[in-house]
């Protein structure tokens, strides 16, 4: 017998709707599907929980109200189709929400908005206050100024990305597909089908395939990754089918459905999953094995002596990759150099960076409390 669903003592969910099952595989709107999950929310409203809405959809409903058969490749037009489509996308969610007396608020993010700190914390806040307020917030990626510096890649990754930054027990990712198989049922309908996992583990990486729909940019995969990125706040994820009958209910209530990739003990305090979460990076460090030891085994601040060699251009305050010589990545952290003045500085024990540069400044590149470390903990 499967254990509870952890949905059913989860406090705070995120929700995070496919392209497909929002349009009707990118027919428009599916209106009905909508109503059912605005219903089921405002629901888990009234038992006490708090709900974010991941929603994908403003560039397939933007095509279909253009009449376009096909998601089209190029930036300008992308950005047009999600002007049009968020238009019906908020409107149908309003209303949805409405009818249970529940007001929604719209929230549109680039990857900037949560890789700068002040803006990341802004974004916290205004959910929050959201939630203390009964609003139900429905986020979704800003398409009409991103571009492919600043994206998120997937809404599944967005999600991940909303779990953390609002500390949230449960991501439930609702697609098209029952959950997670160990190769694609659509190839081979007998695929074992794997309803408990555990988030991060490799195998799960080599079972996914790719992208699965016209209409949507993510496939098994990016869920899958998603759930790694959620589970190091200590989120569970639910990856299930957004065409169940009244599924977040049925969870609610302790129904095992689609497959839990559970958590293990948070890893990540608040500040440094912002460094993790963090998608693009300026440059990177490559550290000598002594330094490598230091920051991953003794805890210790990375010294400009350690520094082998710096990649990329960045200022101050950005946050910087740490790899050894295989280019593998270790850590990453706010850097307290510019790239111009650590290439000056590197090698160097920290009592010549007054002499090296003219000022006195900190004597590390980056202070522990600043460094996340990714493996060898």
């Amino acid at each position: 017998m499967s254990s509870p669903s952890v949905l059913a003592s989860a406090d705070r969910i995120v929700v995070k709707v496919g392209s497909s099952l929002v349009t009707n595989e990118g027919r428009g709107l599916d209106r009905n599907a909508v109503a059912a999950w605005a219903r089921q929310i405002a629901d888990l409203r009234r038992l006490g929980r708090e709900v974010v809405l991941v929603s994908s959809g403003a560039v397939a409903e933007g095509m279909a109200r253009l009449g376009w058969q096909r998601r089209p490749t190029d930036m300008h037009e992308l950005q047009a189709a999600a002007a049009v489509g968020q238009m019906g996308l908020a409107q149908a969610y309003e209303s949805a929400f409405g009818e249970h007396g529940l007001a929604t608020a719209q929230i549109l993010l680039t990857h900037e908005d949560l890789s700068d700190r002040q803006r990341y914390l802004n974004a916290r806040t205004t959910l929050l206050t959201l939630l203390e307020l009964g609003v139900v917030p429905i986020v979704n990626e800003n398409d009409t100024v991103s571009t492919d510096e600043i994206r998120f890649g997937d809404n599944d990754t967005l999600g991940a990305l909303v779990t953390n930054l609002i500390e949230a027990d449960v991501l439930v990712i609702l697609t098209d597909q029952r959950g997670l198989y160990a190769a694609d049922p659509r190839r081979n309908p007998g695929a074992e089908f794997i309803s408990d996992a555990t988030a991060g583990d490799p195998a799960l990486e080599a079972m996914a395939g790719g992208a699965g729909s016209e209409v949507g940019t993510g496939g098994m995969l990016t869920k899958i990754i998603a759930a790694k990125r959620a589970a190091g706040r200590g989120a569970h994820t639910i990856i299930a089918s957004g065409r169940e009958p009244d599924l977040l209910l049925r969870m609610a209530r302790g129904e095992a459905v689609g497959t839990t990739l559970h958590a293990q003990l948070a890893t990540w305090s608040a500040r440094k999953q912002w460094l993790v979460d963090h998608l693009r990076l300026r440059g990177y460090l490559e550290l000598d094995a002594g330094a490598v030891r230091a920051i991953t085994q003794a805890g210790k601040s990375l010294l400009p002596v350690g520094v082998v060699a710096v990649h990329g251009d960045f200022e101050r305050g950005d946050v910087v990759a740490c790899r050894d010589a295989e280019g593998r990545e270790w850590a990453r952290g706010l850097i307290n150099y510019s790239s111009s003045d650590t290439r000056r500085i590197m090698r160097q024990p920290s009592s010549r960076i007054a002499e090296i540069l003219g000022t006195p400044n900190e004597p590390e590149l980056m202070h522990r409390d600043n460094l996340a470390v990714l493996r060898g903990r």
